[in-house]
């Protein structure tokens, strides 16, 4: 998909304007630090995930034919 948008050239130009920005001795330590922080928002988004199924696992269900009575029951 990303060699549909941009040609070789594109981003061989990108990754150099990357490196006069950051300097090649800053890059390791920010590829570092994002490959951190996709890791823990996954982490997170699977605890998220985790808690959500326990939620509904632990919450009881109603039965179709209760929700129609409305009389109280002893």
């Amino acid at each position: 998909m990303l060699n549909d948008l941009f040609g070789g050239w594109h981003i061989l130009i990108v990754l150099a304007i990357v490196v006069l920005l950051f300097g090649a001795t800053r890059l390791p330590a920010l590829a570092r630090s994002l490959g951190q922080s996709r890791n823990a928002f996954k982490s997170e988004m699977k605890k998220g995930e985790e808690s959500a199924e326990a939620k509904d696992a632990a919450s009881p269900t109603i039965a179709s034919d209760e929700t129609t009575n409305t009389t109280p029951k002893p």
